[in-house]
């Protein structure tokens, strides 16, 4: 049940019907818009919103479904129910393309089957009769006219037609040459009179041919005339030209005849042609204002994820602005929600989109929500919205308002949704609060469901003492004095009424005036509301800070934990290959080794073989030398007290340290990490606390990746390098990167004739490392700069 008959108009749905009719491709279509109605039956609602969906899914993947031409067939399979009456060729023709659109849509369900089990509902049992088709194509050409060999007769009559107009173009083109040259002829060619082809002759000379005269010219010097042999031919083809039409009725007349029988199977295909029409344009619908289906429950509770008002979202869209989305949610134990807040902040807007969306989803319609979002079925959908004073009923606004909630009460069930915009106004404040607080109260206990907007302060503390009922407000920025149209449940809101005059100039006095006439009591209501608005939004504001730096911290511990990974799994491939590397060196020196002695052993120790050998040996034992590196210790500064027991002590020209455990004379007992060693005094020297946590973290292996991260740039300009040394760069660029996780790589080569780039991206898709690479922004270096990214 809709209450009042206005509803739907201030829900705004009659819009939404507008938006429908725009998307129908027949007068079917939408006439089956204009009979929308609002189902209360879940299944039924759940099968058109199916449809729908499924026919979005079709438009959206660009589904060959061709759907470009279809008319009224009903009423033609209407005319010829009639014994007798026969179709005319074009309505013949409008048959024909319509069924070719039926059967070229079954074929594409037949195609898909099951893919689209919803729309496939639509034509069940539905037979595809080709016969139809032929029958129309052996009399009607592909533009819809009667082909000239529909039949016999009108083949013979066709042919005769021909003949005869054959022989009055080659006489009259002979009289007409006679004419000329006798001068008989005004200025002109021949011309059609009346539908007769005529020859222009003086006036002077009309008696000098025989014929018929059909027109003279204004000034009278001209006349029209048809020779009296051709005028003889032309109604021999007039006559045919009966012929002809009378058989072709005759072929429609037959045509029609065998079509009869077709007729409630042309009614059949005209209510799939017209469901089918309805069903796309809701499916257009859908996507013009990005619609999606919610989860459909069978009871009366709402959960709205991202919702949008679908005529704002497409007012916003055309001037490229964009809608602040809506949450919210009614159950059992949260029935009514009671909102306040600022005037123009939203409060009409959020109760209007429940109660458009709730509409629109139980006439089948796609909604503007988040695909998780939940919607119940409701018996009765009750609004009061806007001023419906009448004069004719002797209404005032109030008394309008009051007819409205006597119906509500009386009617309302725990199936019904309601919708009221200010609760209570109308009358004076003294009275009309109580009496929207004892409605609301009776309402609640009835345990429907609804949005109510209101400023009235008694309303709000009586929600907030309420089970059933919540109170909510639309947010304001406090700062820049704009309503934010976000919508939070859990506390009413201030109307802003001083805040808002203040802002927009109005006098200091009047402000003064104003806030001793509102009372002390409802002024501190009302700074306390703005108060606890402030704090909200600055705990809102420092949560999402917070949150920004808890992912930061959570990446920096995966990245270090990959990290870590890397370089342990890296270490063990090294050592790996160190040991293979020995073991073949260890080989090779065995060889060498016998080869020396068996050298020796053959020459029997002559003396200049055995220098030669071992020269060679010696040879390769250098080759194979390891280079000791110069190891830079970092050498604390030096305390000048004494050193005892508990103190921190540095291994002089080394960065090893350690904690004196026991002084003996001249020997020191040290700690050393796990290890305990004995180490004389002289070979030491005394750091102080701070400098030994430096060393130790300077030292860690943890300190040392910090510090390579901390002064490794992802960005590597080559500019100016030849393409070797540009590679080589590369190449050690690289292993740095990939050791230390990083996610891309900037290099930057330039342009010029792009060689540079060419050889750089050809090395590095030798990296399995490496998963892609890419151009900067065209206004940022374009193919001058190469991002890599890594697996």
């Amino acid at each position: 049940m809709i209450y009042p008959e206005n509803c739907l108009d201030r829900l705004g749905f009659s819009e939404v019907r507008e938006l429908l009719y725009k998307h129908c491709l027949s007068p079917m279509g939408q006439y089956m818009v204009s009979k929308m109605q609002v189902m209360t039956k879940y299944d039924q609602i759940n099968k058109f919103l199916r449809q729908t969906k499924e026919f979005k899914s079709i438009l959206e993947n660009q589904e060959p479904l061709q759907i470009s031409s279809f008319y009224d067939i009903k009423s033609l399979a209407d005319k010829i129910r009639v014994e007798g009456s026969y179709l005319m060729e074009e309505e013949l023709f409008q048959i024909y393309l319509s069924l070719q659109t039926v059967f070229s849509v079954l074929r594409f369900f037949e195609e898909r089957k099951e893919v689209y089990p919803n729309l496939e509902a639509l034509f069940e049992h539905l037979p595809v009769e080709k016969t139809i088709l032929s029958k129309i194509e052996a009399v009607l050409d592909p533009k819809g006219k009667i082909k000239p060999n529909a039949s016999a007769k009108l083949q013979e009559i066709t042919a005769e037609i021909a003949k005869a107009e054959q022989e009055v173009r080659k006489r009259m083109d002979s009289i007409y040459k006679q004419a000329v040259s006798s001068n008989w002829v005004a200025d002109g060619s021949l011309t059609v009179r009346d539908g007769r082809i005529c020859i222009p002759i003086l006036a002077e000379n009309k008696r000098k041919l025989k014929g018929f005269i059909h027109d003279e010219s204004a000034s009278g010097q001209t006349v029209y005339l048809e020779p009296e042999e051709v005028f003889t031919l032309n109604n021999k083809i007039r006559d045919l030209e009966f012929d002809k039409r009378r058989e072709i009725i005759r072929i429609l007349i037959a045509l029609t005849d065998e079509l009869r029988p077709y007729q409630p199977l042309l009614i059949s295909y005209h209510g799939f042609l017209t469901k089918l029409d309805f069903v796309r344009a809701k499916a257009l619908f859908a996507i013009e204002v990005e619609a999606d289906m919610p989860v459909l429950v069978n009871e009366p509770r709402i959960k709205l994820i991202n919702a949008r008002h679908p005529l704002l979202y497409l007012s916003f869209k055309e001037d490229k602005k964009t809608v602040v989305p809506l949450n919210i949610h009614m159950n059992a134990d949260m029935r009514i929600i009671l909102v306040s807040g600022p005037n123009a902040g939203g409060k009409s807007v959020c109760m209007k989109t429940v109660g458009l969306l709730q509409l629109m989803v139980q006439t089948g319609l796609l909604i503007p929500v988040h695909e998780s979002s939940e919607v119940g079925v409701f018996e009765n959908i009750f609004a009061d919205i806007g001023d419906d004073q009448s004069i004719e009923s002797d209404l005032s606004t109030y008394s309008a308002h009051l007819t409205k909630m006597r119906y509500f009460v009386a009617h309302a069930t725990p199936k019904t949704l309601v919708m009221i915009d200010e609760f209570g106004t109308g009358t004076d404040p003294q009275f009309g609060g109580p009496m929207a607080e004892a409605v609301l109260e009776v309402l609640n206990k009835r345990k429907v469901r609804g949005v109510i907007t209101t400023h009235y302060s008694n309303l709000k503390l009586f929600a907030g003492n309420t089970p059933g009922l919540e109170n909510a407000s639309m947010l304001f920025d406090n700062d820049r004095m704009k309503p934010m149209y976000v919508l939070e449940i859990g506390k009413p809101g201030s109307s802003y009424a001083f805040e808002i005059a203040q802002n927009i100039g109005l006098q200091p006095e009047v402000l003064a005036l104003a806030r001793e006439k509102t009372g002390t009591n409802q002024n501190r209501i009302d700074s306390l509301l703005v108060d606890l608005e402030r704090e909200k939004k600055q705990i809102y504001d420092t949560k999402i800070q917070l949150s920004i730096q808890q992912n930061k911290v959570k990446n920096l511990v995966s990245e270090n934990e990959k990290l870590q990974e890397f370089l342990e799994e890296n270490r063990r491939t090294l050592i790996r290959e160190a040991k293979l590397e020995a073991q073949a060196i260890i080989k090779n020196a065995n060889k060498l080794v016998e080869n020396t002695i068996a050298g020796i052993k053959e020459n029997q120790a002559d003396k200049e073989v055995t220098r030669q050998l071992r020269q060679n040996l010696h040879k390769e034992l250098v080759q194979h030398q390891v280079k000791e590196e110069t190891k830079v210790v970092k050498v604390a500064e030096p305390l000048n007290t004494p050193i005892e027991v508990g103190d921190w002590v540095q291994l002089l020209n080394s960065d090893t340290t350690g904690q004196v455990l026991e002084i003996n004379r001249g020997n020191l007992v040290l700690a050393l990490g796990d290890l305990r060693s004995v180490v004389k005094k002289d070979r030491v020297q005394k750091i102080s606390n701070k400098q030994i946590k430096k060393l130790v973290q300077s030292n860690s292996f943890s300190g040392r990746i910090s510090e390579a991260i901390g002064n490794f740039s992802a960005e590597l300009d080559l500019r100016g390098m030849r393409a070797e040394q540009a590679v080589q760069e590369v190449e050690k660029y690289m292993d740095k990167s990939i050791m230390m996780g990083f996610p891309f790589i900037k290099l930057i080569h330039g342009k010029g004739d792009g060689i540079l780039r060419k050889m750089i991206r050809e090395y590095l898709r030798k990296y399995k490392q490496v998963n892609r690479m890419e151009d900067e922004h065209a206004d940022r270096g374009g193919d001058g700069i190469t991002y890599v990214y890594f697996n």
